[in-house]
């Protein structure tokens, strides 16, 4: 029939890649956050750039922005700390207090984003607050 809708699944593998690289930005937030840990920024590396090969992949579904979610989070949290990282050099409690924030902030942002693609949620701004 010529009317009929076909609706498209999202490939499932998308959702596979999701938590990869969200459990990747979790280890590295959590170690971030808790003190005398370090994650290797090789991690973070790691899944921006999956996020960035597979993002392409998810358009047009509900994980599309969760993809747009983790490479925000990343760039924003890399341009904070590059931004503050002038008060390490300068006082030392200013810059920890920065970093503990923003180290925060970027925690709370993967946790937030693994709940919601749990619930098969997207991260849409009208969806998000």
């Amino acid at each position: 029939m010529p009317n009929d809708i076909v609706t498209v699944e999202p490939d499932s593998s998308l959702k596979t890649w999701g938590w990869i690289s969200y459990i990747l930005h979790l280890v590295v937030a959590v170690a971030a956050v808790l003190p005398g840990t370090q994650a290797s920024i090789a991690l973070l590396l790691i899944a921006l750039v999956m996020d960035l090969v597979k993002r392409d992949d998810a358009a047009g579904t509900w994980q599309a922005s969760h993809f747009s979610w983790r490479i925000r989070s990343v760039l924003w949290a890399g341009l904070a700390y590059l931004l503050t990282s002038w008060l390490w050099l300068l006082l030392l409690l200013p810059g920890w207090i920065a970093w503990a924030l923003i180290s925060l902030w970027f925690l709370y942002r993967i946790v937030k984003g693994m709940v919601r693609m749990n619930a098969g949620r997207s991260m849409e701004p009208s969806n998000v607050l």
